[in-house]
């Protein structure tokens, strides 16, 4: 049972940010200080990751935890209200994170992936993965 009526539901959805959120921006505003250039959202790569080194075939991809079922097997759980809903999604999602990371690797992308937390808590540690890669792509 939702605790919100159906108007304050809708409104808390829409505010949820699909691009440009607190971990990408930060992620982004990062790496553009350290001098390394990207495209966000490329619409031209399977699964529109969002940050892109083309030259380096490097996909960065930052997931929400929640959205993407971050400790799935013992989060799901923790899920009350709507369940029928949102285990199939978040199920689906994680499915679609697979075959984005497959199908790029079979084009010999290097596929990154950061938990949002992750970003917030250890930037330096992200970055460093991320110019490490650059670097191991670089040669």
């Amino acid at each position: 049972m939702d605790r919100l009526t159906p108007e304050q539901r809708s409104k808390t959805m829409q505010a949820i940010k699909s691009t440009a959120t607190k971990g990408e921006v930060r992620l982004a505003k990062a790496l553009w200080k350290l001098g390394y250039r990207y495209r966000k959202n490329n619409k031209k790569i399977f699964g529109r990751p969002d940050l892109t080194f083309a030259k380096y075939k490097i996909a960065i991809f930052v997931d929400s935890e929640f959205f993407h079922g971050k400790d799935w097997e013992t989060e799901q759980s923790r899920i009350k209200s709507n369940r029928e809903y949102w285990i199939p999604k978040i199920q689906r999602n994680i499915e679609r994170d697979q075959e984005v990371n497959s199908f790029l690797i079979s084009e010999n992308w290097a596929v990154l992936r950061f938990w949002s937390k992750e970003i917030e808590k250890n930037l330096d540690v992200c970055l460093a993965k991320i110019e490490g890669t650059i670097m191991l792509r670089s040669i």
